[in-house]
């Protein structure tokens, strides 16, 4: 892995109310942090108008980070469908809004983002912040969103390698 070209990931972890996002830098050993933020729409808009707010948010964030690659958390489905309904739209902007600019993007469960960043798939948020401390000393959050953010580009920077090689893998075994 050394030797590899530095690679810039944003995280991002969707939500209708407040849209985390934070954006790293790996060289396949090392990680550095780069910039972390929230996004928020207007709670008193309507729907779409909020789901806009998120994506030109995003899409100006993306823009102005670098990035090349995007990882966005998988939506977890609560006891109330309404909720997890508009947890999915935005969502959808989250996954949208990197798409727009050509980024390759991957999706991760929060149990696998947890264990990634601190070794257990149950940890705890204040757990999950004391590990972005360590791995990204420069790391400056204001929130739990922003935090988590991090941490699903943390996890993407640990999972991409196996995840080409899968995809190399795949290739040669269809070909026969």
């Amino acid at each position: 892995m050394r030797g590899q070209a530095q690679i810039r990931i944003i995280g991002i972890d969707p939500g209708l109310r407040r849209t985390g996002w934070g954006v790293i830098e790996t060289d396949g050993v090392r990680l550095s942090y780069v910039s972390s933020g929230l996004i928020t729409s207007t709670s008193g808009e309507d729907l779409a108008y909020r789901l806009r707010e998120l994506f030109e948010g995003l899409t100006s964030v993306i823009a102005a980070s670098g990035a090349r690659e995007a990882a966005v958390e998988e939506t977890f489905v609560n006891e109330n469908a309404r909720a997890t309904l508009k947890l999915g739209q935005a969502r959808g902007m989250a996954l949208l809004a990197p798409a727009m600019r050509g980024l390759a993007i991957a999706e991760y469960a929060p149990n696998l983002i947890k264990k990634a960043v601190v070794g257990t798939g149950h940890a705890e948020k204040r757990q999950v912040q004391a590990m972005i401390g360590f791995l990204l000393p420069k790391a400056r959050f204001e929130s739990a969103d922003e935090a988590d953010a991090l941490a699903i580009a943390i996890c993407h920077a640990n999972h991409r390698g196996a995840a080409a090689l899968a995809k190399r893998i795949a290739k040669v075994e269809a070909r026969g």
